[in-house]
């Protein structure tokens, strides 16, 4: 009897997707633009924090946005009201973004005249995590009404990020939050993970935040 011919699909979409990520890093470095992947489940606050960091550091940086969503453009309205080059990568359904959809709307972009590209994540605490962007920084953030145990129950997420954001610290009087238990599960997970906790609302902490980010930034790109 013939035996079982067995193709992994998903080991040659995740191969296709990292060659991708290669030219889009391979892009990135050429047009001189530090690319940042921030992810996250929905709710957590990702566009109100994107907006404070422009509100920070956007008289030194050119910032440039990708707003990626299932539906509706109303969180791209909202940075475009800022002046600030938006592109919106309308998913219809995908619960992630991938490389080639990134370098597509990288493309569009005035990089030329752009210093960071924040590319906000679609909702999702899952499969963002699978799919490598091409990003000089992956994060993510975690909101304090979520609590502290994501890492447990969403461990890849915490291994493949460089940074972990505890957002909306000006809830905790609201909510139980366990820092030290968080700090455990996540260093169980990534021993080089490095943990803020912030409030974008507020701009508590973010300072701390922001040193760490621009070090990175500065890094990579040569200042014009």
């Amino acid at each position: 009897m013939e035996k079982v011919k067995f193709i992994d699909l998903k080991s040659c979409i995740l191969q296709e997707n990292d060659d991708t990520a290669a030219e889009v890093r391979k892009y990135t470095k050429e047009k001189n633009v530090f690319l940042w992947n921030i992810m996250s489940s929905p709710g957590s606050g990702k566009t109100t924090f994107i907006t404070k960091i422009i509100e920070l550091i956007g008289n030194q940086y050119r910032i440039g946005v990708i707003e990626a969503d299932i539906e509706s453009t109303y969180d791209s309205e909202k940075l475009v009201k800022l002046n600030v080059p938006t592109v919106q990568l309308r998913t219809g359904g995908g619960c992630h973004l991938e490389a080639c959809m990134v370098m597509e709307a990288l493309k569009k972009l005035p990089l030329d005249d752009l210093d960071i590209v924040i590319v906000e994540n679609v909702g999702n605490l899952v499969c963002p995590a699978e799919f490598d962007i091409g990003a000089d920084f992956p994060m993510m953030l975690l909101s304090v009404p979520e609590g502290e145990d994501k890492a447990i129950k969403y461990p890849l997420m915490f291994t493949v990020t460089d940074a972990l954001v505890v957002t909306k610290i000006d809830a905790l009087p609201f909510f139980d939050f366990n820092f030290d238990a968080l700090n455990i599960n996540c260093k169980k997970l990534n021993s080089k993970l490095k943990i803020f906790s912030i409030s974008a609302k507020t701009g508590e902490n973010c300072d701390q935040f922001v040193e760490y980010l621009l070090e990175r930034v500065n890094n990579k790109i040569i200042k014009i």
